[in-house]
């Protein structure tokens, strides 16, 4: 597996890495993590590498976009001094434009978006070991969906900042794809954008995968 003894791995972006998360910290006891994606990972962290004592941080919030995240990447991101970041933003940045398409002071287009995004790569990837770029997704099976077709478009600007600056990089409307072949999107999510516990696992596999965990270790 990638990651290494006493590491630090930091999770950062909107509502579905939030999942009610201990604020400020975003770490500890009682469900801190929150009950998304970012604890399945740590749990798994914890009951298959123990040895590793790998400390897993959630600092995300619900309804940010890729601006919320720049406002706070100091106190968020720098400040924690991570080993490891894990980004995946861009949903509110789309999902804006649609559901609420007469207000352009919430909408984030697209050469916005790869801007700011570009910038937080570039101004964080020499204080951390490693990072890793996670798409933004609409659980959706009809790739023509005018929301899913704009999300893959955002999606593929993740796609190439992560080839550009050879990053780690997890497609996760891949993996939901695959998922969706056989489960109708409103099972794993009502509103096509928070996931169930079916869905939160989807992200930690496809996540943990990207790291190469070790799914046969005893």
């Amino acid at each position: 597996m990638k990651l290494a003894k006493n590491q630090k791995l930091l999770f950062i972006g909107d509502s579905v890495t939030d999942c009610d998360r201990a604020k400020p910290e975003g770490e500890g006891l009682f469900q801190a993590l929150g009950t998304g994606y970012v604890s399945i990972v740590d749990a798994f962290l914890q009951s298959t590498y123990p040895e590793l004592g790998i400390r897993v941080v959630n600092k995300g919030i619900s309804g940010n976009n890729v601006i919320d995240l720049k406002n706070r990447w100091q106190e968020d991101v720098l400040d924690q001094a991570p080993d490891w970041l894990v980004i995946m933003i861009g949903i509110n940045d789309v999902w804006r434009q649609f559901d609420t398409p007469f207000i352009p002071d919430r909408h984030v287009y697209i050469d916005e978006y790869e801007k700011i995004y570009r910038e937080l790569v570039e101004h964080t990837k020499s204080e951390v070991k490693q990072l890793v770029l996670m798409t933004p997704f609409y659980i959706e099976s009809n790739s023509n969906d005018p929301m899913r077709y704009k999300m893959d478009e955002y999606g593929e600007v993740v796609k190439r900042i992560a080839k550009e600056h050879d990053t780690l990089f997890v497609d996760t409307q891949k993996a939901f794809n695959t998922v969706l072949e056989k489960i109708y999107p409103a099972a794993i999510a009502w509103d096509r954008v928070h996931p169930n516990h079916t869905g939160h696992t989807v992200l930690a596999k496809a996540f943990l995968n990207t790291i190469d965990f070790n799914w046969r270790k005893q």
